[in-house]
Order: C-alpha cells, then structure tokens, then sequence
C-alpha cells in the first residue's frame, strides 16, 4: 500500500521562451536564467535546470529561489544530499523560509532519514502552523517509523485545516489498515473518494480493507471501479484475480491474473501454482 507525499515546488511566476542562439544568454539576467531553469524543470531536463539555476546564483548568490529549485532539480535525480545542500544554503539565507526545511525534511525522508525528516517538517510547522501538507508528510515519516497514533495525529491535524483534504484521509485510511481497523480503513478511504471520485488507489485500498474482512464481492467492486478508472491498472486485476479464488470462481481468477501478467505485473508464483491445483481439482 502506498503514502503518498507532496513536494513544495517554487516555480518563477514569468516564463521566457528557450532562445535559439546561445550567445543571446550572456546578456541574461539572474531572473531571466532562474526563468529558463524553470522551463527546463518542467521539462523535466534536470541537468539544464541546475546550469539554468547555477549561472543565476553567480549573478545573484542572495537569490534564495534560485537555491531551493536548484534542489529541487537534484531531488528528481535523486541526488538527495546536493538537494539537501541546496535548501541548507537557502535557510542560510532565509532563516524563516519555511519551504527549505519542508523540501530538506522530504529528502531525509527518501534517504529513510525519518527522525530528521520529523524534525524538518516541525521547523516548516513552527513557521507555518497552517500548512496542511506539512502535517501530512510528517504523518509519513511517523507511518514508515511505524508510530501508527503519531500518524493518525498528524492526519487529524491536516484535515481540520482542510477538511476537503482527500489525501489526508487516504493516509489515515491506510493507517487503520496497518492497524488492521479495516471498518475504520473502509471509513476513511470512503471520505477519501468522496472528494476525489477519481482516486483509483483509494478504491484499491478500500479493496483490500474489503477483501481481507473476507468481503470478497465488495472487494471484486472496488477493484472493478478502479479499472474502470483506469483499465490499464495491473494490481487492481490481480488483486481482483484474488479476490474470485476465494469465491471459487477459478475462470474469472484466470482471467484476471492473465491480463495482470499481459501489462507486466508480475504476480505471485505461489498463488498461480494454487490457482492451477485448484482448477485441475475442479476440472
């Protein structure tokens, strides 16, 4: 099962064309250079980017933006301590920036750095005591330290500054399932799709709460709505593929698992060479 998490983006709010001469560009600007990083960014050309950001810092080396989408770029690369450098250097200058230590405290979490992680996103609260997102990944790192009620707390936390906040509840959800509190799970995952109809992994996760209260129709119609959603999802197939053999119907398993393995899910060998003694049984 999933957590997800948010990454703090500060994107230039002007967005200049890429130029076709690259003599033009030493005439440019430090905004004019963090503008063409940030094209490249969203192109996702990393390397270009950290140039784009490297030539606006030597014009301007205060540009604190500059530092943290400079992270940004190493981030995606997974280049996750030069990320966390960058957004060091730009609390160096901002001290109050709480974006930075958001940013540095999702690095620590990649590295499985939970404590620090922990400890970066209560500095970006400390400041900002009304971000929602902060909460969240916080709740995250308590979830991968498995402190289920810390967690849950952070969740809670999320969802009373933002009670449309789906992925709040999603990852409460997903805590109560850990817990095995699959009513509970039912419940939030619920709520989740609620907000967001479209939330394919909401459906699935409401699935297996369904499905491992030995509610196996239930689980066969979450698992249906998100391939509705999404036709192409292999695991929704294969756990709807598990969900017909507890209910005996092997053709229906078959069908599932195979169309599983035809978009490169790679499904448990013990649970196919069950599936294939019970359909000879049943022959």
């Amino acid at each position: 099962m999933k957590t997800k998490c948010i990454l703090g983006v500060v994107l230039g709010l002007m967005l200049v064309s890429s130029f076709a001469f690259a003599e033009e560009k030493s005439n440019f600007t430090s905004q004019e250079w963090f503008d063409q990083g940030v094209n490249a960014y969203k192109q996702q050309k990393y390397d270009e980017a950290i140039n784009c950001y490297t030539q606006a810092i030597k014009i301007n080396p205060k540009d604190v933006d500059a530092y943290i989408n400079r992270g940004l770029a190493y981030y995606y690369k997974g280049e996750y301590d030069k990320a966390i450098s960058e957004y060091t250097r730009a609390i160096k200058i901002n001290p109050d920036y709480a974006m930075a230590y958001y940013n540095r405290g999702l690095a620590y979490y990649h590295k499985g750095e939970y404590d620090k992680a922990i400890s970066e996103y209560t500095r970006a609260i400390k400041i900002n005591p009304k971000d929602a997102d902060a909460y969240i990944n916080r709740g995250n790192a308590y979830y991968a330290k498995k402190e289920y009620d810390k967690a849950v707390s952070e969740y809670t936390r999320a969802i009373k500054i933002n009670p449309d906040y789906a992925m709040a509840y999603y990852n409460r959800g997903n805590i109560y399932y850990a817990k095995k509190e699959y009513d509970k799970a039912v419940s939030e995952y619920t709520q989740a799709i609620k907000i967001n109809p479209k939330d394919v992994d909401a459906y699935i996760n409401r699935g297996l709460a369904y499905y491992y209260k030995g509610e196996y129709d239930k689980a066969i119609s979450e698992y249906t709505r998100a391939i509705k959603i999404n036709p192409d999802y292999a695991l929704a197939y294969n756990n709807r593929g598990n969900a017909y053999y507890y209910k005996k119907e092997y053709d229906k398993a078959w069908d599932d698992v195979y169309k599983a393995q035809s978009l490169g899910y790679q499904v448990n060998p013990e649970f196919i060479e069950d599936l294939h003694k019970v359909s000879e049984k049943y022959l």
